[in-house]
């Protein structure tokens, strides 16, 4: 591992974020690929490490505990896309998640019938791959990188804080 700043390190992390997202939202409304609710949830540490990020470099005093934030998201978003890629493989039954269009929106119990009968997104059904890989795949072996990648940082943080 390369002696780099930790600025670096979290533009790095930060330009990975920000392709991510930006490529979800092209594949979903550029190419016309609708995703499920669990594609839907796995954009979400993105969009937080994005917001983190940015305010590390706004104010530096809490930058540690940034990165130890930014370890728990990337964990989860790891464990989503574990969840899901298991779906997609048939290891998981889906659950309700990926079945209501939007659990806000129920509130009786006919509502959520309704809910049920809409034609949804499966998660077990991949819509767009690359290279044969689903997008769950490529998600879930970035965060457990970005995790790798982000405890070492913390373990070494005076080492590359300066």
């Amino acid at each position: 591992m390369h002696n780099y700043k930790i600025s670096s390190y979290l533009k790095i992390i930060f330009f990975i974020s920000l392709v991510s997202i930006i490529s979800a939202f092209l594949i979903e409304y550029v190419l016309g690929y609708q995703p499920c609710n669990l594609c839907l949830i796995q954009r979400i540490p993105y969009v937080l490490c994005l917001i983190l990020i940015i305010l590390n470099f706004f104010q530096k005093k809490n930058e540690k505990f940034i990165i130890l934030l930014l370890i728990f998201t990337f964990s989860f978003s790891f464990l989503i896309s574990f969840y899901h890629f298991g779906i997609e493989q048939g290891f998981f039954e889906e659950s309700t998640v990926c079945k209501i269009k939007d659990a806000s929106d129920v509130i009786s119990k006919e509502e959520l019938l309704k809910q049920l009968q809409l034609k949804t997104v499966s998660c077990k059904d991949v819509t767009f791959r690359v290279f044969g890989f689903s997008l769950t795949t490529f998600n879930m072996a970035i965060s457990l990188i970005l995790v790798i990648l982000l405890i070492r940082i913390f373990k070494n943080y005076e080492k590359f804080k300066n």
